[in-house]
């Protein structure tokens, strides 16, 4: 077996079970019994000789979870671990496993593989140092060989769920000062059948919440109402209705493993990308003046300018969670305050949660400024919004796509700065982001390569209606000329044709 076609960046991802045509099975028993076998031989490189190893697994509601956590299990106490099962659980709550005072986790497994379709599934690894890296996920799927013998570890069944939501209801609590400070708050949780149900009944209800209203918490591994993914218009537009239709004070949707969350306003108004990046950044940069804002290469200019025009400091970096998380640990290394990092994806971390991307903390920010009386809305009044914004997915046809696609920014960055009204934006850590002035397509494009995949993606905001496909047209015959791309799609926009 090639593991190492399972990486994801720092997660496992593969094809769990059959039934969709072309994907054949990849992440079965024996590719579980040997990841297990790697991160088992990983593990114990990074613990004291002779401990004892302790490891919590959870998993969200997909229907191939059961059997993939069956064969983690088996494994682990072969190797002599100590494994727990926790169930239906969270990315965050297998995180805070390893590191609660109540006897923690020497390590942590969760089985998912986030908004991907029902047929996938996949593996995330934790220590109390935080989420494995992708040159940890590739260590463990380089293991070549049997995990040494040992005498047998046991098994032992938990929940841990009810932990962590007591956890982010203290946090409400305190900030409030009251025992139920949500009475009288209706608000409704959109769970999409993942693992986020618990935090209507869990998190919401015993602060005094009325969650009437709410849609899809019981976890169903099919997804059969829409896939939990806060960046999908049909998801959105799911939480959105059940807040107007209910009067809702709040709507909150989460993505399947709760790592990343959405919310929508009294009005409607949807709170994701860089809407909630402002929220989040609103609060943040209160309760720390003058903090950084570490966020992804594609948030928008609006953004950048509202950060700054609350005393923050904005750094833009490269997409990816991994990423930005990684950039604020390395700011707070280097002396520079940084208490958020956050991806339009909705993937957050802050510096007061272990820079964990935890979508129900996210939330939970929020909920204590309802619990304490202030106007959420107000908070991102002064948000400047673009007029329009559009994404284009290019498709790398050369087999080598990454050389093919990193010759085509070095074309543009050479073919950018001579053009009239582009200006080649400073400070970019990847791709290549251009502004335009007013006779040009008032906004900016920024062109990168996929983390992962053959594609080029390019986004394109403009401050003006009409402006991206004015920008488009500026575009279209550079990227029409440059061999290996398909440049199809978006040469037919910018001719009109749709």
């Amino acid at each position: 077996m090639d593991l190492l076609k399972l990486q994801n960046g720092s997660d496992i991802r593969g094809v769990a079970l059959p039934g969709v045509p072309g994907e054949d099975v990849n992440l079965n028993n024996e590719a579980v019994e040997a990841i297990a076998g790697g991160f088992v031989r990983w593990l114990r490189a990074r613990v004291p000789a002779g401990t004892d190893l302790r490891i919590s697994v959870g998993r969200d509601s997909r229907l191939s979870g059961p059997t993939i956590r069956e064969t983690l299990c088996g494994a682990f106490c072969r190797a002599g671990a100590e494994v727990t099962d926790l169930g239906l659980a969270t990315t965050p709550a297998m995180f805070m496993s390893t590191v609660l005072p109540r006897r923690p986790y020497t390590a942590a497994v969760m089985i998912t593989a986030s908004h991907l379709p029902w047929n996938r599934n996949g593996l995330k690894f934790f220590t109390a140092a935080g989420g494995a890296e992708s040159s940890d996920i590739k260590a463990i799927l380089s293991f070549d060989g049997d995990t040494p013998s040992t005498a047998p570890g046991r098994r032992e069944t938990g929940n841990f769920l009810d932990i962590y939501a007591e956890q982010l209801r203290g946090k409400i609590i305190a900030a409030a000062g009251k025992d139920r400070p949500l009475e009288g708050r209706r608000i409704v949780v959109d769970a999409g059948n993942g693992a986020g149900g618990f935090f209507a009944s869990k998190v919401l209800e015993p602060l005094g919440a009325d969650v009437t209203g709410s849609l899809y918490l019981d976890p169903d591994g099919r997804f059969p109402n829409h896939i939990p993914n806060p960046e999908l218009p049909e998801a959105m537009e799911s939480i959105r209705a059940a807040v107007l239709e209910n009067r809702a004070d709040l709507g909150v949707i989460f993505d399947t493993d709760v790592d990343r969350a959405g919310a929508v306003l009294p009005s409607g108004e949807e709170l994701n990308r860089n809407r909630l990046i402002a929220l989040i950044s609103a609060i943040a940069l209160r309760e720390h003046p003058g903090t950084a804002i570490v966020t992804d290469s594609i948030t928008s200019t609006g953004l950048a300018s509202f950060i700054t025009g609350l005393g923050g400091v904005h750094r833009r970096f490269k997409r990816g969670y991994r990423n930005v998380i990684n950039e604020a640990i390395r700011l707070n290394a280097g002396g520079t305050d940084c208490q958020l990092a956050m991806e339009t994806s909705g993937h957050g971390a802050m510096k007061e949660n272990f820079f964990l991307d935890d979508g129900a903390y996210l939330i939970v920010k929020i909920l204590i400024e309802l619990a304490c009386g202030r106007d959420v809305e107000a908070l991102i009044r002064g948000l400047p919004e673009p007029a329009e914004s559009r994404e284009f997915r290019m498709r790398i046809t050369e087999s080598d796509f990454r050389a093919a696609g990193q010759a085509v920014l070095d074309a543009l960055a050479d073919y950018a700065p001579v053009q009239p009204g582009w200006s080649v934006l400073p400070d970019n850590f990847e791709g290549v982001r251009v502004s335009l002035d007013k006779d040009h397509g008032d906004g900016w494009f920024l062109l990168r390569l996929s983390l992962h995949d053959p594609l080029l993606p390019l986004n394109i905001e403009s401050d003006s209606p009409g402006g991206v496909k004015r920008i488009a047209r500026e575009l279209a015959p550079f990227l029409a000329q440059q061999a290996g791309v398909d440049a199809e799609k978006l040469c037919e926009y910018a001719a009109g044709v749709e």
